[in-house]
């Protein structure tokens, strides 16, 4: 008899972890779970069917026990706030992680990452890239998945989506709300991180992965509002918010904390469009195909409408504020660029504009 497959799983107390844990479970996996406080997870309906390893991810002696014996090995820890030095605390946990995996002699590892163009990136971005880059160069068989906005109850980019969307009917926001996006329900990102332990032994490489749909931010909240009942939103954007003030404004706005707003604010930036689909070329779409953005909505909210019902005089007093609020930034900003023009021009050297005509002495 074949023995059952068996799985870390770190970040077990976050949102993709503690929904990966059962899933995992379901489908005949041993789990085992590594986390600071095993207190934390004591509370979860599976706490009983997995072993816990009571542990810091950055000591090698905790990842060494939690490590030791596991097929798959899933990677679900990132900094969403933490401070200044997250890149190199990141970069640290990652290298830390794929030594143990080497000497544990674990035959994959699977990371979830970001969806992301090319280029220069967010720092939160760029940082969750790197590790990817850790992780495959370790040598262990490593799958990174690149995900765009998650669709889940729970889910910080889907909160910050439904506050958004319920607490201002009229929204003057970033220019980011303008950008593709990709987004992908929770279910199917579940559905890919299951499969992605089955991969052939020799295959190491990122996989883009994401719904049906590519949508902007603002079509977004247009659709969430469409699809639980609240109504029609106006959606302006203005270009003078920076990701910084963007994450004060969403954290005014919603009860997002700033420190997980700003990482994802930093990440909607940049557009979000997977550029491959070979994830689902060798391990085919989830069942029933992929959930559209729309049928995403609805089971994250379990289907309930009727949100005009909802919306208080509080709400509505909330968006003016927030409208005025934007209108004054944008209103600075705007005279502090006439401002610096008007300076520039007024300390310029005389004869500094020559006549048409005239060459420069070289």
């Amino acid at each position: 008899m074949t023995a059952r497959p068996y799985a870390l799983v770190t970040g077990a107390t976050g949102y993709i972890g503690g929904l990966l844990v059962p899933a995992l479970l379901d489908r005949g996996w041993r789990v085992r779970v590594l986390c600071r406080d095993a207190t934390r997870v004591a509370s979860r309906d599976w706490a009983d069917r997995v072993d816990v390893v009571e542990g810091d991810a950055a000591e090698p002696s905790a990842l060494d026990r939690a490590l030791a014996g596991v097929d798959v090995a899933y990677y679900l820890l990132h900094s969403m706030g933490g401070g200044r030095d997250f890149v190199v605390r990141d970069r640290a946990l990652a290298e830390g992680f794929a030594a143990a995996a080497v000497r544990a002699g674990v035959g994959r590892i699977v990371y979830l990452s970001g969806l992301h163009p090319d280029g220069p990136l967010s720092p939160h971005l760029g940082s969750r890239v790197e590790v990817g880059r850790v992780l495959l160069g370790s040598g262990v068989p490593t799958a990174v998945l690149q995900a765009g906005v998650v669709l889940g109850a729970g889910s910080a980019s889907f909160d910050m989506l439904r506050y958004l969307t319920e607490r201002l009917p009229v929204m003057v926001g970033p220019k980011w709300l303008r950008n593709r996006i990709q987004p992908i329900a929770v279910d199917d990102v579940l559905y890919y991180l299951r499969a992605a332990a089955q991969l052939a032994p020799g295959l190491s490489r990122s996989f883009d992965i994401g719904g049906p749909d590519v949508l902007t931010y603002a079509d977004m909240i247009r659709g969430y509002a469409r699809v639980t009942g609240l109504g029609r939103r106006l959606v302006v954007s203005v270009p003078v918010l920076t990701p910084r003030l963007a994450s004060l404004w969403v954290g005014l706005v919603t009860p997002v904390r700033a420190e997980i707003a700003r990482p994802l604010v930093g990440s909607l930036v940049h557009e979000a469009v997977a550029g491959e689909d070979d994830l689902v070329t060798l391990v085919g779409p989830p069942p029933g195909g992929r959930t559209p953005f729309e049928q995403a909505i609805r089971r994250a909210t379990g289907g309930t409408t009727g949100g005009a019902s909802r919306r208080t005089a509080r709400e509505l007093a909330l968006g003016a504020a927030v409208l005025a609020l934007v209108a004054g930034v944008a209103a600075v900003a705007a005279r502090s660029r006439t401002v610096r023009g008007l300076s520039r021009a007024a300390g310029r050297p005389r004869g500094c504009c020559r006549p048409r005509g005239v060459a420069r002495r070289r």
